[in-house]
């Protein structure tokens, strides 16, 4: 999930080149929301039975933060926050063994932010290379074998959104985009992944806190996002926009959701403004939007939802679990996701309402992971929600999104890793 309204400096958006994606193993989960961005895990094996209590594998403590772990082969990387330094880490997936640590510098998020001071950017692993984007702007080219800094730089000193970043980066043709700057001076910035130098710059609206995906239209690869005040399509060669229409958030609210994409149909939510699914198609140089329909109560405030078998899942400000129709966009079902096991285990705990979690479609089922450390497997139909077993799986709050990786499951913590196995 994309974390609260505690962000950091400059924003990177993120998304894996294609051609790197289709290398990857089934079971990878090489940057935010899986491989498509879209919070996927297809070869998750269901149990034949669903265990009454699941215990980790393993856990260790990497530091504090809210980045989701990437998974590329054998190989968990993490990005966290230790005492004064933003540190990097690659991880033996079997053992949690560290192979190569790389650490910087780097002042925490403050002030109304400070709740999570760490970093809340996942990083990409993309050709080879591993991105990371911190939470005052540091963004980082570090070697995926060794560790070793490719490059590394502070892309808008001293500017960043209100709560400092909070998109992971994305990686589209061998450039690196990011959104720069603050909510009211800002760009979209693409980076040559292998030298770190700029190739274009989209300034037409400033930074916000959703991570990019990317969409094929009529045969066209476009980088979609939202920021600070509009959803775009940008061309990745070049930057242009092809496409924008604004997306204003309301009173407290923030842009902080990532589209899901079905072909040519865009489907984008907000806080306070619901969900909405338009059509894009060819339009001379550029490209025309259409609205298929708009649900004002299909609305979110940190969570991404997701779409998977003709369903939009999401979660609203109050914690409840949402179903939205894809074709029609009307509200099929709604469900509590509070329960009795939310209640157990002690320690620090999260909020429960508020908005925050997780939610991945894990091959034929769902997982849900709340900010109060549960774990929630569920089928979800358009007829109504199944609630297939529920496990407490930290004693802090858990606000990084769950990585689903084959019958594996790897839960950030407020300070931890730890990796829980089905089967």
């Amino acid at each position: 999930m994309k974390l609260d309204g505690t962000f950091s400096r400059v924003v990177i958006l993120g998304s894996v080149v294609f051609a790197s994606v289709s290398l990857a193993s089934a079971q990878d989960w090489p940057q935010w929301r899986g491989q498509h961005r879209d919070g996927h895990a297809a070869e998750f094996k269901v149990p034949a039975t669903w265990p009454a209590d699941i215990q980790s594998k393993w856990k260790i403590k990497i530091g504090e933060g809210a980045a989701s772990p990437a998974v590329v082969g054998n190989r968990v990387y993490t990005f966290s926050r230790e005492g004064t330094y933003e540190v990097t880490r690659c991880l033996d997936a079997s053992t949690g063994k560290e192979v190569w640590q790389d650490k910087y510098e780097s002042l925490p998020a403050t002030g109304p932010a400070g709740r999570h001071p760490g970093p809340r950017s996942s990083p990409t692993v993309a050709d080879g290379k591993v991105i990371t984007y911190g939470v005052r702007g540091t963004l980082s080219c570090l070697d995926a074998t060794s560790g070793k800094v490719i490059w590394r730089k502070d892309s808008h000193p001293d500017a960043w959104p209100r709560f400092f970043t909070s998109s992971s980066p994305m990686v589209v043709n061998g450039l690196c985009i990011a959104q720069l700057g603050s909510e009211s001076a800002g760009s979209v910035t693409a980076f040559d992944l292998a030298t770190g130098d700029e190739k274009w710059k989209w300034s037409e609206d400033g930074t916000a806190y959703a991570s990019a995906t990317t969409a094929t239209v009529d045969g066209t690869t476009l980088i979609i996002t939202q920021t600070a005040g509009k959803v775009v399509a940008l061309e990745p060669a070049s930057g242009k926009s092809v496409w924008e229409i604004p997306f204003v958030a309301q009173g407290r609210g923030y842009n902080t959701a990532t589209p899901n994409v079905d072909g040519d149909v865009i489907i984008y939510s907000g806080s306070g403004r619901g969900t909405t699914a338009v059509k894009l198609e060819k339009d001379g140089a550029g490209f025309k939007a259409s609205e298929l329909w708009s649900n004002k109560d299909g609305s979110v405030q940190f969570n991404n939802p997701i779409l998977a078998n003709s369903l939009i899942l999401g979660l609203n400000p109050g914690g409840e679990l949402f179903c939205l129709d894809e074709k029609s966009g009307k509200t099929a079902w709604t469900k509590s996701l509070s329960g009795d096991a939310g209640n157990q285990g002690g320690g620090r705990r999260g909020r429960g309402g508020g908005g925050f979690g997780s939610i991945v479609e894990a091959g034929p089922i769902y997982f849900a992971l709340t900010p109060t450390s549960d774990l929630i497997a569920f089928n979800a139909k358009e007829s109504g929600y199944e609630e297939l077993g529920r496990w407490h799986v930290a004693d802090s709050p858990t606000y990084a999104y769950p990585v689903v990786s084959g019958d594996q499951v790897f839960i950030k913590d407020e300070d931890s890793l730890a990796l829980f196995s089905f089967n």
